[in-house]
């Protein structure tokens, strides 16, 4: 009896620990995360501006509308980007590389590898889904 309650203690504890993996698990922030390569630029000069986007609304040019904006710096000629406890959604991003750190973007590039004819890409043509974990996107820079 004794070693039977030993056993359902010790089962117990590992449940609380590690959790039933048949029960569904709530996502902390942690694991909810959208990684961005940015690949494809000219120099280790200047920064990447990355916004994320969850609607068309100012996409891609007004990041002050953007959900969430992060800056990189670059070395080797890519950088990298990181959106954190993001719910899960549709959403694109935009990047911009400033090379001389003054506001004008010279090079342009989008979710999806997204172009825009006669002006900038549509939403739609960047949107992705994401249903939460761990996402890892490429964006090539294009430059102007």
């Amino acid at each position: 009896m004794r070693e039977s309650v030993a056993e359902v203690t010790l089962l117990v504890a590992a449940l609380l620990a590690f959790g039933d993996p048949a029960l569904p698990q709530t996502q902390s922030p942690q694991t909810r995360i959208i990684h961005v390569e940015v690949v494809g630029l000219h120099s280790d000069k200047g920064q990447v501006l990355c916004a994320l986007y969850s609607s068309p609304d100012g996409f891609p040019k007004q990041s002050e509308k953007a959900l969430a904006r992060v800056s990189s710096p670059i070395a080797q000629k890519q950088a990298a980007c990181e959106f954190s406890a993001v719910a899960p959604g549709t959403y694109a991003i935009s990047v911009f590389h400033d090379e001389d750190s003054n506001g004008k973007l010279e090079g342009v590039g989008a979710s999806n590898g997204a172009r825009g004819h006669l002006g900038p890409p549509k939403f739609e043509a960047a949107a992705f889904s994401f249903s939460g974990g761990r996402l890892e996107l490429q964006v090539v820079i294009i430059y102007l």
